[in-house]
């Protein structure tokens, strides 16, 4: 895989590392994959403190996704950056069908590890290319990108958020980005340095793709206090004052957006 590719493994590692504890995230799936891959993660990638951080925003998307499904329950799930993500698991109701994707070498290694059903399809591709969208229904989609945005120029993020907008009759998106300062930061300073990775792209205004025919509805809470209070005493003291605070909004947003007959 590509540095971009391995970072796959620092949520990976979160939320496997989380679940165990028993907090934020049942995840016995990332559990099962990282005992059985166990990727070699140095330095801040492997934080107990980003661990909690990468299982909070699993959750949090894993929520908002349930809502969205409570109220249309027949819409396609569409998760761009799937990783080897178990979200098709920990969320699926049971009804509409559900596409996870990848870079085609992430797809390979995820089908070692999950099935494919009527329902849940896994498509290998670059989310930039125009094709992957072709053998998808055109109906309502709800649509996950997290951990996603970063890697996207601006000009590459909105023609994304164009094709989804052209070929679903309705789009709920839900996506997180970093914001300028983080950008600018993460080029010597972030996990993600661990595996490889210098380049990445901030987003300031979420109303700047709006050209992309979906619209900015709200900005979302990464880091909600009900699953603050999840951690333990002093893990939960210090994660509220230094990842939860005004300062870590400056650097890392959640986006929500809407386009279409909704």
């Amino acid at each position: 895989m590509d540095s971009v590719n391995k970072t796959l493994y620092i949520p990976l590692f979160g939320k496997a590392y989380i679940s165990r504890r028993g907090i934020l995230l049942n995840d016995p799936m990332a559990e099962r994959i990282w005992a059985a891959e166990g990727f070699p993660l140095k330095g801040k990638s492997r934080s107990r403190w980003l661990a909690c951080y990468m299982a909070m925003r699993a959750a949090v998307f894993d929520r908002w996704l349930r809502e969205q499904l409570a109220l249309d329950p027949a819409a396609a799930v569409v998760h761009i950056g799937c990783g080897m993500d178990s979200r098709c698991l920990r969320v699926d109701h049971g009804q509409g069908l559900w596409f996870d994707l990848d870079f085609p070498e992430v797809i390979r290694q995820r089908r070692r590890y999950y099935p494919e059903t009527d329902r849940y399809k896994m498509l290998g591709s670059d989310v930039r290319s125009a094709d992957w969208l072709s053998p998808l229904p055109g109906g309502n989609a709800v649509v996950v990108m997290e951990g996603v945005s970063m890697y996207l120029r601006p000009e590459e993020l909105s023609g994304v958020l164009s094709r989804l907008r052209e070929h679903f009759a309705s789009v709920r998106l839900l996506m997180d980005c970093y914001t300028e300062l983080a950008a600018k930061a993460s080029r010597v300073r972030s996990p993600i340095n661990d595996v490889g990775v210098t380049q990445v792209c901030g987003l300031d205004d979420p109303r700047a793709v709006e050209g992309s025919g979906l619209r900015f509805l709200r900005q979302r809470d990464m880091t909600p206090e009900e699953l603050i209070r999840q951690l333990p005493g002093w893990e939960r003291v210090i994660f509220q004052t230094v990842f939860a605070g005004r300062f870590a909004r400056k650097l890392y947003r959640l986006y929500e957006y809407e386009g279409g007959a909704l």
